[in-house]
């Protein structure tokens, strides 16, 4: 069966939580080995703040590009069907021809880094003609201001998020955008036995 996802416990932790947040929403929990929470809370939350003090500025890009190699790895030996891509800076774009949104609509999911007041880890979960559903790790449960930013509350394995596609791309720093190349990254994920075809998927035209 698959599980509610779930929400960060810390200020910091939303790497690790939207990871292991895009392999519930991949795979049943009877198909998930217990050591993939062991590596990815090893390997995540790899940072030091300004003061020295560990864990307090979440997790690093090197590390999400670690432990996307690493699930490839971890495929190989036969554990779990799984694959993973690490995309970074102009690599990460949601529109046409996005490699983020042919993995929505193959099935597949993205841990996104965003802006959330801070850099920010997301999972996307699907995607619409005009929104994509995710799931934010970070418990909210004040409605958004901005137009666009929809909480979704009766869909706990799936998302509790609906966002408009334009809001992503927008410049500056708001809820869900991208911001600038330089500090974007994207991990995508797929259950290699469910993952869908193109010729069976709809195109978007964005």
């Amino acid at each position: 069966m698959k599980i509610p996802l779930q929400y960060q416990r810390t200020e910091y932790d939303c790497g690790p939580t939207a990871l292991l947040n895009a392999i519930s929403f991949l795979f049943a929990r009877r198909e998930i080995p217990p050591d993939i929470l062991k590596y990815v809370m090893m390997y995540s939350l790899d940072t030091f703040n300004k003061h020295g003090e560990a864990c307090k500025e979440g997790t690093s890009k090197m590390a999400m590009m670690f432990l996307s190699n690493w699930l490839n790895q971890y495929a190989k030996i036969g554990k779990l069907s799984v694959s993973s891509e690490f995309l970074c800076e102009e690599q990460v774009q949601i529109g046409e021809h996005s490699r983020i949104v042919s993995a929505l609509q193959q099935g597949g999911v993205v841990v996104l880094r965003v802006w959330y007041g801070c850099g920010h880890y997301v999972t996307l979960t699907g995607i619409s003609r005009n929104a994509i559903t995710l799931f934010d790790p970070y418990f909210r449960q004040q409605p958004f201001r901005k137009d666009g930013i929809v909480i979704i509350k009766n869909k706990p394995c799936t998302a509790n998020r609906k966002v408009d596609l334009n809001l992503f791309n927008r410049q500056g720093k708001h809820p869900y955008s991208l911001e600038e190349p330089k500090k974007r990254e994207a991990v995508i994920l797929f259950n290699t036995i469910t993952r869908k075809t193109p010729e069976d998927t709809i195109e978007y035209f964005l």
